[in-house]
């Protein structure tokens, strides 16, 4: 599948495109859903936002038939395209967790955060456009988004990000992951850790893979790389891989006292450059490496592990 194709999903009415991220074929996953009320699932940075467009006209909802934006959360790599969707979708409501809806309103903040996060990377990225306040809707966990033939089940999933949900297609028995799942790396076929500051934490990683087990889906449509089967070893294998590798930066910076020898320590060892390219691999690296030092720090300050 080559980036701009538009690939279905067997056995359901979703098709998912590969939008381009970063320059990385794969890593930039959308999910179209032709529903009676059709929706998308994320909407990639919105730097390629034309491949988006020529996938609602290639399945057939065209930019007048969309009606429904479920923005996982509101990381730009899965929210940054929500605005140039309302702009040139005129029957599009955005939804989106209730904490993340004051970003996508004014994402100034999490353009500097962003900025702040990936450095060098931001070449990739596009300036979001503001959603208008009367186009977007709040969500929170227990919610359920009604697209005319079916339902889809809202999850909130907050160890990668607190504005972070998951969602269940129970029809189709879909789970759209986000990054609660952590990055399906197909050429493995195994899981890596995406731990990116601010507010990554571990303990709610582990529970919302916990979730994501106990729902047992058909199918994992995963934030980035696509979809695969369910497998209850695949998560528990995430477990294992979330705990071994905060543990692997604790350990290091015990060894260096110094987080900047920590990050490119780490940096100069990224795995998945096979997969992803030596540029993503190490920029993805060098972020998660920083989550977990926050995350470090955070439980070191006394605020406890368990987020209290």
């Amino acid at each position: 599948m080559a980036v701009g194709d538009v690939e279905a999903v067997p056995g359901s009415d979703l098709y998912y495109v590969d939008t381009g991220t970063y320059e990385t074929a794969g890593y930039g996953s959308v999910y179209l859903l032709d529903a009676e009320q059709p929706a998308v699932v994320d909407t990639g940075l919105g730097t390629h936002r034309d491949r988006l467009f020529a996938a609602l006209d290639e399945v057939g909802i065209g930019r007048e038939g969309l009606e429904h934006v479920l923005v996982t959360h509101v990381h730009l790599d899965h929210a940054g395209g929500a605005g140039f969707l309302v702009e040139e979708c005129p029957n599009a409501t955005v939804r989106t967790h209730e904490r993340g809806v004051p970003h996508l309103i004014d994402p100034g903040r999490l353009v500097e955060g962003t900025k702040a996060a990936v450095g060098d990377a931001w070449k990739h990225y596009v300036d979001p456009v503001p959603v208008p306040d009367d186009r977007i809707e709040a969500l929170t966990g227990g919610d359920v988004v009604d697209l005319g033939d079916r339902r889809i089940e809202v999850t909130e999933a907050p160890g990668h990000a607190p504005h972070q949900v998951i969602y269940h297609d129970r029809g189709d028995d879909v789970l759209f992951t986000a990054d609660a799942a952590g990055i399906y790396v197909p050429a493995h076929d195994e899981i890596a850790p995406t731990s990116p500051p601010a507010q990554f934490h571990l303990e709610k990683a582990l529970d919302d893979a916990r979730t994501i087990e106990g729902l047992a889906p058909d199918t994992l449509a995963f934030g980035h790389f696509g979809t695969r089967a369910f497998e209850p070893e695949l998560l528990e294998g995430y477990r294992r891989t979330l705990v071994e590798w905060v543990e692997a930066v604790r350990r290091k910076r015990a060894e260096l006292d110094d987080d900047e020898a920590v990050v490119e320590q780490f940096v100069e060892h990224a795995d998945y450059a096979d997969a992803w390219g030596e540029e993503k691999a190490r920029a993805e690296t060098r972020l998660n490496v920083r989550g977990v030092l926050g995350y470090l720090d955070y439980v070191d300050d006394g605020d406890g592990a368990d987020g209290s």
